[in-house]
Parts: C-alpha cells; sequence; structure tokens
C-alpha cells in the first residue's frame, strides 16, 4: 500500500467517523438510572424465582468450571452479589438491575453510531429500558441479564468496525465474546448469524482483514476452557438444548410471534420491524445489513432449534430497536405533534410493560389476577420451606438422625437451603444437582417434596403422605398441591435407584 492510499483510506475512515454522532451521555444516564430507581422499587416483591434459588444454591456451593445445564459465570455472579449485598432477594437481583442499565445505554450507543441525534438516543434508551424484555431480565437474574449485555456490546463493536472501517473493534467484538461464553453458550449463534449476514449482504472485505481472524482467536482462546470443559463431559449442553427442544419447544413455537409482541410491546415490535426494512433502505446503513439477515438467521434458528424463545435474539432486537427509534426520529424533524404523538405512545407502552413484566400488584391481592406469567412462580417458597421443616420434625428422633430431603426440582431444593433451618442433607435429580452425587445407604428416612409418588412407591416399601404444599395465599402457582411424603424401607442401594430420579428440563 503507498502512501497515497493510506492518506485516502484514512480520509474515508474520517468521513465515515463523521457520520456517527457523539453520544449523548447525559439524557442516556438519566434514563438508565431512572430504570433502576424504578428496578429498586419493585426488587424484593413476591420472592425468588425458581431460576434465583437454583443460581444461588449453585453459588453457595463453590466455584465450578462448568455445569449440566449452564455455563459458570452466572452463579459466580449470584455468590459475588449475596456476599456483598445480602443474602436476599433484593441483593441477588442487584447485578440484574446494573444489567438492565448497560443494555439500555448500549442501545442508545447503538443509535449514535447508525447516526442518531441526541433526541434519537435518548428514544431509544427510553425505548430499550422500558421494553419487557429489559424489564424482566433486569427484575430477575437470569441467564439473559448477562446474555443480553455481551449481544449489545458485541454488536456495538460490529457496528463500529463496519461504518468506521475500524478493525480493531473486531479484537473488542472476540473479547466480549470469549467472555460470554461463560454465560450462555447462544452468544455462538450471533457470531454465526453475524458472519452468514456478512457473506449474503457484505461487506465481503472484511474477510480480508487481519483483526477479524485476531478476534476470533482472542475469542476462542478466552473461550477455550469452557468449550474445552464441554468436550471432555461429553457436551452436556446440547444434552440440556435437546431436553428443553422437546419439552417447551412447541408451546414456544406456536406462539413466536405472540411472544415477540409480547416480548417488546406493539409499538416496539413495529419499531423492530420499521428498522429491520429500513436497514436495507438506507443507503448509509449499507455496511450494517448483515445484522438485518443476523437477526432473521438467528431468529429462525433459535425457532427451528432451541425452541423458539423469542427472547434469545434480544441483543439483536435491540439493534432493530435502535435503527428504528433513529428512522422514527428523522420522521418526527420539527413537527411538534409528531414528537407529541411519538413520546405519547412510547410512555402508555412502557406503563403497560411495566404493569405486565414488574410485581406492581400487591401480594394479598395476586390471587385475583391468575394469569400467566413468571410472577406466580415466586410466592410461596417460604411457606414451603416451614412444610416440609414441619415433616422433617414431626419424625420420631430414631428416623430423623437418618434422615433426608428430595425434591423434585431445583426451586424446591434451593427454597428449602435459602429458608430451611436445622434440616438434614438436601438431595435432587434436576439437571445439575444430580451431579451433586446420591444420599448414602445409610439415609433410611427420606422425606420427599414434589416428587413423583409412583417413582417414590416403586423404589420404597413404605409411603406416606404427611402434607402437600399450600402457598396460603390461593395462589395456582406449579408448587401448588405437590405432595409431603415420608418414605421408608429402600428396596435397593441410592447407587442402584438414583439414576431414575435423574431429569433435565426448565423449571418447573
Amino acid at each position: 500500500m503507498t502512501s497515497l492510499d493510506r492518506e485516502l483510506l484514512m480520509v474515508r475512515r474520517e468521513v465515515r467517523a463523521r457520520r456517527t454522532s457523539p453520544v449523548a451521555w447525559l439524557p442516556v444516564a438519566v434514563v438508565a438510572a431512572g430504570l433502576i430507581a424504578l428496578l429498586l422499587v419493585f426488587a424484593n416483591e413476591y420472592g425468588y424465582a425458581p431460576d434465583e434459588l437454583y443460581f444461588r444454591l449453585l453459588g453457595k456451593r463453590g466455584l465450578a468450571w462448568g455445569y449440566v445445564d449452564q455455563p459458570p459465570l452466572l452463579p459466580m455472579v449470584v455468590r459475588a452479589a449475596t456476599a456483598v449485598f445480602g443474602d436476599s432477594v433484593w441483593g441477588i437481583r442487584v447485578p440484574a438491575m446494573l444489567c438492565a442499565a448497560a443494555v439500555t445505554m448500549l442501545g442508545a450507543v447503538m443509535a449514535a453510531e447508525l447516526g442518531g441525534t441526541r433526541r434519537a438516543q435518548t428514544l431509544t434508551a427510553f425505548a430499550v429500558g422500558t421494553s419487557a424484555l429489559v424489564l424482566n431480565f433486569g427484575h430477575y437474574i437470569v441467564t439473559n441479564s448477562l446474555d443480553t449485555v455481551a449481544w449489545a456490546a458485541v454488536l456495538v463493536c460490529v457496528l463500529r468496525a463496519l461504518l468506521r472501517e475500524q478493525g480493531v473493534w473486531w479484537c473488542w467484538a472476540g473479547l466480549v465474546v470469549g467472555v460470554a461464553l461463560y454465560a450462555k453458550y447462544i452468544v455462538l449463534l450471533l457470531v454465526a448469524a453475524l458472519l452468514l449476514g456478512l457473506v449474503l449482504a457484505g461487506p465481503r472485505k472484511v474477510f480480508a482483514d487481519r483483526w477479524l481472524y485476531a478476534g476470533a482467536g482472542l475469542g476462542l482462546v478466552i473461550g477455550s476452557p469452557n468449550l474445552i470443559y464441554q468436550a471432555t463431559h461429553d457436551f452436556p449442553q446440547l444434552h440440556m438444548a435437546q431436553a428443553l427442544g422437546s419439552t417447551d419447544g412447541t408451546a414456544y413455537r406456536a406462539m413466536f410471534v405472540t411472544n415477540l409482541v409480547l416480548l417488546l410491546g406493539p409499538l416496539l415490535f413495529v419499531l423492530c420491524m420499521i428498522g429491520l426494512v429500513q436497514l436495507f433502505r438506507v443507503p448509509e446503513w449499507k455496511p450494517v445489513r448483515a445484522l438485518g439477515i443476523g437477526y432473521v438467521v438467528a431468529a429462525a434458528a433459535s425457532y427451528l432449534v432451541d425452541g423458539g424463545r423469542p427472547d434469545y435474539t434480544g441483543g439483536l432486537l435491540i439493534a432493530l430497536l435502535a435503527v428504528g427509534c433513529v428512522v422514527a426520529d428523522r420522521w418526527v424533524g420539527v413537527r411538534t405533534l409528531r414528537l407529541v404523538t411519538l413520546v405519547l405512545a412510547l410512555v402508555l407502552g412502557a406503563a403497560l410493560q411495566v404493569v405486565l413484566s414488574l410485581p406492581v400488584i400487591p401480594r394479598s391481592e395476586f390471587h385475583k389476577f391468575q394469569r400467566a406469567g413468571r410472577s406466580l412462580q415466586d410466592v410461596g417458597w417460604q411457606q414451603l420451606a416451614a412444610q416440609a421443616e414441619a415433616a422433617y420434625r414431626a419424625l420420631p428422633d430414631a428416623d430423623r438422625a437418618d434422615a433426608v430431603l428430595l425434591t423434585q426440582n431445583f426451586a424446591e431444593a434451593g427454597a428449602l437451603d435459602r429458608y430451611g433451618h436445622g434440616l438434614p442433607a438436601i438431595y435432587s435429580g434436576h439437571n445439575g444437582l444430580y451431579e451433586w452425587g446420591a444420599p448414602p445407604d445409610s439415609a433410611g428416612v427420606v422425606v420427599a417434596i414434589g416428587v413423583d409418588p409412583a417413582r417414590l412407591a416403586a423404589d420404597f416399601g413404605s409411603c406416606r403422605t404427611v402434607d402437600t404444599v399450600d402457598n396460603r395465599l390461593g395462589i395456582d402457582n406449579p408448587e401448588q398441591g405437590r405432595p409431603i411424603i415420608v418414605c421408608r424401607d429402600r428396596e435397593k442401594p441410592w447407587a442402584a435407584l438414583w439414576p431414575g430420579y435423574r431429569h433435565l428440563s426448565a423449571y418447573p
């Protein structure tokens, strides 16, 4: 390359850089702070989500290279959160709030990279922060909390690499991907979808950029210990994905479009679709059309392979929403009526999303709103633990000395660990808890919570139902009515029985 070629390249990069806008940090930070304040108001309502009880239990046991159902990062984060902020519902959710704020700000940064004005960036931050997608993973600490941040960060790097023609951003993208592999493997879907998008829509010259391969190598090096764990443990994540697809896939696929609209809200869904279309119509966005193809590819793959969860591609939805907000801002221009209409629609949509996504209904009134939703699963854990403890305390002294607790799922085990007092060892065959091993053969009495009575009857000579789980709130959630059974006279050694209790699934 001659000196003239280098000068021309620098000029072209400067021109592209000028097409982007400076980030409006102040208004965007105000929106993010407002989101954190909103999430704090409702952070302690109802109780732990089932997955939160599981992550807490995994983290409490100590660090691990991986689990059958997930990488190791989230339990580590939960362990750190409980150590810093306290072992409470509020404390465990602080990282989720920070993730929500981070995604909100990253969405605004995307809008800036696309040439959005300060107003467009603020609109993007507000739209992203008030979507059900972000409100949900900002309220609960779940794998999507970390994963969506990673996707959004990767996409910011990709936008900068393509729009500014600054290849070094591929290295930053690779670094984020490598770290993200410790949170959720589905980030590899983003990589594959974007690469296919670049092949189909260009700019294909990036495949001649050494920075792209440096970024890929960096991501591989950082993520390799986690990938080695998978390879040396018979790829448990593939078995988990297969189990989820077989149990939940049909229902999610049938509701894919409906769930996508609910995930964003009607207005934000429209803005996303506008963004998807405009990526292929606005000339200045030609270098990043791969994002549009990437979303279609990722959504189709999620639908066909991974159970049809629209939130699994949430990072790409945020990018499309940023595009849509920039388009909407340009449509508004200087027209006051259009601006008022857009802002009013966003505010009304935000209010609806808050009501649907956060625990705004008082606990005492919740039984009147038996709608399908995750909040139903958050109540009754203390009562479940109290009933299990009462069943254990009712055993004769000799039986208590040899007793163990056996739960059907990881949430029950997590609730007993969190709220139980003076209880014996807790066992479960659900997901990663199965790997912790079977009860000892010295355990002659089992207090089983929620376990299939037929399974217990086949393995024990004597089983008696001593109670049924009742949250005392009249809420018909998955735990309501589950039996608490005391079993004795085990038919075989635990080593022979334990594989029969293993199951891979999401809660419940």
